[in-house]
């Protein structure tokens, strides 16, 4: 009976923890409208998580197949972002990085990448820097790769793949 009281307390904490104020819930659901508006029909996936913002950048669009450098394309997109970021420069925002699970060819290998980790968080370094050039406040960027880890699709198909090759920004919520 104790385990079971326990066990009860325990996930009513859980379920408490995981509770947003409603101010910050407003304040988030506000960015998250606008970030909609702003970026409608944009190679970008908006997910509205709990606390947080995340929106999903497609690596094809990012980046050339083994590259890490973005393309006058890429640059565009994440240029209209950026101002998009400007109203919530207090907020923290992660840049992570992803691959799919091809190994890492001989061309990388020759340019010092060994592991899809590091090609992944090459990636999320360079829209970072980017997002820099644009005006967001870098004290606010924390940038990780996760190479072909947490994939979003099957690594089976060229389509599946090409969906995991992705840079994810996070951007939680701003509490106001």
């Amino acid at each position: 009976m104790k385990k079971l009281t326990a066990s009860c307390c325990l996930a009513a904490l859980l379920l408490l923890g995981a509770c947003v104020p409603d101010s910050q819930y407003d304040s988030l659901e506000q960015e998250y409208q606008q970030l909609q508006v702003r970026l409608a029909g944009d190679n970008v996936r908006l997910t509205r998580m709990q606390g947080a913002i995340k929106l999903a950048i497609n690596n094809e669009l990012l980046f050339p197949s083994g590259g890490w450098e973005m393309p006058a394309d890429a640059k565009q997109l994440i240029a209209r972002i950026a101002p998009v970021l400007a109203p919530i420069q207090q907020t923290p925002i992660q840049v992570n990085g992803f691959t799919d699970d091809v190994p890492i060819g001989e061309e990388l290998k020759q340019r010092g990448i060994t592991t899809n980790v590091q090609l992944s968080y090459m990636r999320a370094q360079n829209v970072a820097n980017f997002l820099i050039s644009q005006g967001v406040n870098p004290s606010l960027l924390q940038v990780q790769g996760y190479g072909d880890a947490y994939p979003i699709a099957s690594n089976n198909t060229p389509q599946g793949r090409a969906q995991n090759r992705r840079v994810e920004l996070t951007i939680a919520g701003t509490g106001q």
